[in-house]
């Protein structure tokens, strides 16, 4: 899979991919059946287009870097995969507010800032908190170094598991 150049752009693990999916299939193996992913920091887009690959109907790509949605159009291509996605090539924040004013819902957001962009995850976690864009059931997933904690509670989003996988950690949030 392709991905941009740039000391911003670490895409998801092969491993932590595995896991994510693993964690949110475990129980409900058809967890993403027809699901809305949001991708939000996409870079690759490794993340939705894996979780268009286990079911999802639909992903969002969101990214303001141009490289990474060039990259993301050439990894679906690549793959053949010719529908069931949008790309957006904005910031995070612009993309998910105008995802919410056309009415989308999501069953899962992950969200995968630079890691060196700590307010990011504040901003994005903040917004989704408050959002028309979640269901009672969504699941959000934040990505982020071990070193870093983005935060319990965000509104009515509270986390409800964090997984720590060498350096990376993945936190798990949901509507409380």
């Amino acid at each position: 899979m392709r991905a941009p150049r740039g000391m911003d752009v670490r895409p998801t693990s092969d491993r932590l991919r595995e896991t994510l999916f693993n964690v949110l299939t475990a129980g409900r193996p058809n967890a993403l059946d027809d699901a809305v992913w949001i991708d939000a920091f996409a870079g690759s887009g490794a993340v939705g287009i894996e979780a268009l690959s286990r079911g999802a109907q639909t992903a969002y790509f969101i990214d303001s870097f141009r490289a990474a949605t060039a990259a993301i159009r050439e990894n679906l291509a690549s793959l053949g995969i010719e529908e069931g996605f949008e790309i957006h090539e904005r910031e995070a924040v612009t993309a998910l507010r105008r995802l919410e004013s056309a009415a989308v819902t999501c069953d899962f957001c992950f969200l995968d800032p630079p890691y060196a962009d700590n307010e990011s995850y504040e901003q994005v976690l903040d917004l989704l908190a408050q959002s028309q864009l979640l269901k009672p059931a969504s699941i959000v997933i934040a990505e982020h170094d071990k070193r870093f904690d983005p935060g319990e509670k965000f509104g009515a989003l509270v986390r409800y598991r964090r997984l720590d996988q060498g350096d990376t950690s993945l936190s798990f949030y949901r509507l409380g």
